[in-house]
């Protein structure tokens, strides 16, 4: 038996030889497989409306026929109900002086404001803007959004925070990548049709990930969209994301525009 040995251990590495080198199969579990690159949309312009364009817009929701911004800059931050159609501000309250107004989120019957690095948010009855309690949060303040029961909170980093919606306090984060490419400077957040929609600060991009693990699920490049005579001002970038899930509408702005759109998302073709 023992002069068997020799020649069952070189059958064994010759059936392990062979086993590896089965590429045409594609079974070898070492073999870096190439990514495969994520969807990538451009758009269509449906309507354009006309937007308050000394808006330095932090935050967007879209609710029964209104939108509700807030607007940044200390000295000049506020929450605001405005008619769509007409970009008129049916309702307004303004930020103390030391708050720089960030992203909102309207749960039930509550919008949740956050503020930039304050590390203070507030809570306001969605009816009269009468405001019922601040809470706290570390690190700054960005976007905003809910999922389901839960709030969702960037921070300008890769990662999102998902926040109970009762307690506002912080249960779990998500970390956001596209592929090994971790993607930071996430701002303003809304929920589209189960995914998070993400502008990425100081670009054109919008990021659709999902809220389960994080993946980059697509790219909208909205290069274009205002011309560069309406962004003069460097501040002057995209940012700003509502929809109207019942006429699955999509509607998006950025900081000092002159113009909110209405758009369709249209694939690529080089996807």
């Amino acid at each position: 038996m023992k002069k068997l040995w020799p020649i069952i251990l070189t059958v064994c590495v010759l059936l392990a030889v062979a086993v590896a080198l089965q590429l045409p199969c594609g079974q070898s579990a070492h073999k870096d497989q190439p990514l495969v690159p994520v969807p990538e949309y451009s758009y269509k312009v449906i309507h354009a409306y006309p937007h308050d364009p000394g808006a330095y817009t932090q935050g967007l929701v879209y609710l029964n026929g209104f939108l509700y911004e807030s607007t940044g800059q200390n000295g000049r931050s506020s929450l605001r109900k405005v008619r769509l159609e007409t970009g008129e501000v049916l309702q307004q309250i303004n930020l103390p002086r030391e708050y720089f107004g960030e992203g909102i989120a309207i749960l039930k019957d509550e919008i949740i404001q956050l503020t930039w690095q304050s590390r203070k948010g507030f809570v306001y009855s969605l009816s009269d803007f009468r405001l019922l309690r601040r809470f706290s949060f570390t690190g700054e303040g960005w976007g905003l959004t809910t999922h389901g029961s839960d709030l969702l909170m960037s921070d300008g980093s890769s990662e999102i925070r998902i926040l109970d919606g009762r307690t506002l306090r912080e249960k779990r984060r998500i970390k956001v990548r596209d592929g090994e490419l971790r993607i930071t400077q996430l701002n303003e957040l809304e929920m589209v049709d189960g995914q998070i929609f993400a502008n990425v600060w100081q670009t054109d991009r919008i990021a659709r990930i999902s809220p389960q693990s994080g993946k980059v699920l697509g790219w909208i490049d909205l290069q274009g969209l205002l011309g560069p005579m309406y962004r003069m001002e460097t501040d002057a970038v995209l940012n700003g994301i509502a929809y109207d899930p019942a006429s699955k509408r999509l509607f998006v702005t950025g900081k000092l525009w002159p113009r909110l759109f209405e758009i369709k998302l249209v694939p690529k073709s080089n996807n």
